[in-house]
């Protein structure tokens, strides 16, 4: 009996069960890694944004943006889903190039951009009109120490190249000044975008970051930054300014880097489409809207916020809370500038002040009122019996306020020496009428320097204390100055008086008849002053006693010792006129040796004159030259103390130096 070799081997019979078993187990290995494969791989889907989200009549529209997609052509648009609050909803895609839309470029012009700065912004803008699609409407805005437009959103692409090629470089930086001034310029509807070019810094902008990046993001409008590197870069405001405004920001170090980001930013616009989402069933309230779609084979995913209302069944004319229902503005805060506000309380401290002006005579005692009467009676202002007292007018008006400033300032010494100085400078003013003026001064200069001085509330501020001070001391300061003036002038008068009084006496006039021969022929202001003294001596008063009058009313020591002269001389006896010619000779010896001392100090005055207005002018310069530099003096604490430290040094010096200047004689 033979034997059967098998070639295959003695595991051949066995083969036909395993094979199946073997090719279902690599199958199903196969499966399962494709299968998991996508799930570990799966790329990050893409940041989209959706623009100008408006819900009405139970449909959502939005504007979806694919940054990148390489135009609208690159979204697929039967790929596009929308999930409300995690619910699928059904989504319409409508063409976009019959809607309105408009970017408005924003570009740094300010000096730190520079001649090879503004040559790379020229040629990016260029780049971006060569690739932004024809339907958008194209506006230009520069910012250097104010906001400008330089061409309202158009279509026509050759004014803006040309207006481009006219900027120039040159001034401060006004970035947050200029994003609100830009978005007023977007309009309502549609889609609106900024492209923004710049390096974040801000020296001298009246808004703050806080309110530019507020009404970026309650505006609706897109916002692409291109940060422009320089020493001073803010990478983190631009990337909020970025962030607020639902866009990117995009690096630039250089020329080509700087073309890229803008012909990026054009490309964004070319690659928008019209999404229509129907409301799922039952939504309400304020939800989530998520839209996901494919663009050149990556996904993209948008989200945003949509207020559905409280009854979606019957939609009403719900507000929506990304698309504005008005322009984009200033928030409502910023119509209420200081300036406002300080002209509404001046008008208030007007009217108060008239209030208690015609209240006053209500508010005098029974005393006052019959007083007060009896001087109107004398004066003559009294009222006859049938009229029933005075009809209101300008000057009872102006009465009254005086009246009321005397009844403030009544009892105070300073109210004596404010009528001393009133009556040495000449000035036909009471003291209520000076307290009344200094007010009022007070008042116009403060807001006169709140308007002038408006770049920002600190300064507005501080312009507003400083204007208020101006006003206070500043009549005083020139009440004082025309006393001092006016006493000099009598001081140096004085020896040739008293050379005319001596001659006078020695023809044989008497002491009134020479006083008088002074009124008639002596210069002002001694003239006037000699005629009161004789006005005095006439009605009964002594002539020694008019003389130490007319000397303390001018502040005159040389007057106070021809005073005591004379009465000495009356008293022991001796020639009056040799005494009155000694006494005059002394006193131009005097007045030449002050004049003297004031040459041989002029040096040192002119010295501490400029050591003073030093400080104070290059403070102005600086402000002026390179605010952000200066502008450290006040917005830090450590300015603060370097500006009280300056100011103290700065009076101890004027104090030190007035001393070593001044030299009595």
């Amino acid at each position: 009996m033979s034997r059967v070799i098998d070639p295959a081997g003695p595991l051949s019979r066995f083969r036909p069960r395993r094979r199946p078993a073997l090719v279902a187990t690599v199958l199903a290995f196969l499966t399962s890694a494709a299968l998991a494969g996508p799930a570990v791989a799966a790329p990050t889907p893409l940041p989209g944004s959706l623009t100008d989200v408006r819900h009405s009549d139970g449909h959502i529209t939005a504007l979806l943006t694919v940054p990148g997609a390489g135009g609208a052509a690159g979204i697929d648009t039967g790929s596009i889903t929308a999930r409300v609050n995690g619910v699928s909803a059904p989504v319409a895609v409508t063409p976009i190039s019959q809607e309105r839309r408009v970017s408005v470029l924003v570009v740094d012009t300010s000096g730190s951009m520079g001649t090879t700065g503004m040559a790379t912004m020229s040629s990016a803008v260029n780049a971006f009109l060569g690739t932004v699609p024809s339907d958008v409407l194209v506006g230009l805005v520069s910012f250097s120490d104010a906001p400008r437009l330089v061409v309202a959103p158009t279509r026509d692409r050759q004014s803006v190249r040309t207006a481009v090629g006219h900027l120039k470089a040159g001034g401060e930086t006004t970035l947050y000044d200029a994003l609100l001034f830009s978005l007023r310029q977007l309009g309502t509807g549609g889609e609106r975008s900024l492209v923004l070019l710049s390096d974040g810094g801000d020296t001298r902008s009246q808004h703050t970051l806080a309110q530019a990046t507020a009404d970026v993001k309650s505006s609706g409008a897109r916002t692409e930054v291109v940060a422009f590197k320089t020493d001073e870069t803010q990478s983190a405001v631009l990337a909020g300014l970025a962030s607020a405004g639902r866009g990117s920001v995009a690096a630039a170090g250089n020329p080509t880097a700087v073309n890229a980001a803008f012909t990026a930013a054009a490309r964004i616009l070319d690659s928008q489409v019209r999404v229509s989402i129907s409301d799922p069933a039952g939504v309400q309230g304020t939800q989530d809207l998520t839209v996901s779609a494919l663009a050149s084979g990556h996904p993209v995913q948008a989200a945003s916020r949509v207020d559905f209302g409280v009854n979606t069944p019957d939609p009403g004319p719900a507000p929506s809370a990304s698309a504005p229902a008005a322009p984009p503005a200033a928030p409502a805060t910023s119509f209420i500038t200081l300036p406002l506000v300080l002209a509404f309380c001046a008008v208030f401290l007007g009217l108060a002040g008239l209030v208690f002006a015609l209240l006053a005579p209500s508010l005098q005692s029974a005393r006052e009122r019959r007083v007060r009467s009896i001087e109107d009676y004398v004066s003559g202002n009294h009222a006859s019996p049938g009229e029933g007292g005075r009809a209101p007018s300008a000057s009872s008006l102006n009465e009254q306020i005086v009246g009321l400033a005397d009844q403030v300032t009544a009892g105070r010494a300073s109210t004596a020496r404010t009528a001393l100085l009133l009556e040495r400078a000449d000035l036909s003013f009471k003291p209520g009428e000076w307290a009344v003026l200094r007010g009022c001064a007070m008042v116009v200069v403060a807001a006169a320097a709140v308007m002038l001085f408006h770049s920002g509330f600190l300064t507005a501020v501080g312009a507003g204390i400083i204007g208020a001070l101006s006003g206070v001391f500043g009549p005083s300061a020139y009440l004082r100055l025309a006393a001092k003036r006016r006493a000099r002038k009598f001081d140096q008068q004085l020896p040739d008086v008293l050379t005319l009084v001596a001659s006078s006496l020695a023809t044989g006039f008497s002491l009134l008849q020479a006083l008088d021969a002074v009124t008639q022929d002596a210069a002002q202001p001694a003239a006037k002053e000699f005629a009161r003294a004789l006005a005095e001596a006439r009605i009964g008063t002594d002539i020694d006693q008019t003389l130490q009058h007319v000397a303390e009313r001018m502040g005159s020591d040389n007057l106070r010792w021809t005073g005591m002269a004379v009465a000495i001389q009356r008293q022991v006896g001796g020639n009056l006129a040799e005494t009155l010619r000694t006494t005059a000779t002394t006193l131009r010896e005097r007045e030449a040796l002050h004049r003297h001392v004031r040459a041989l100090s002029a040096e040192g005055r002119l010295s501490a004159y400029i050591l003073i207005a030093l400080p104070v002018a290059m403070f102005l310069w600086m402000l002026n030259s390179n605010y952000a530099y200066v502008s450290l003096l006040w917005s830090n604490p450590i300015g603060w103390l370097m500006d009280g430290g300056a100011l103290i040094g700065l009076v101890i010096g004027v104090v030190w130096m007035r001393r070593v200047v001044q030299v009595e004689v």
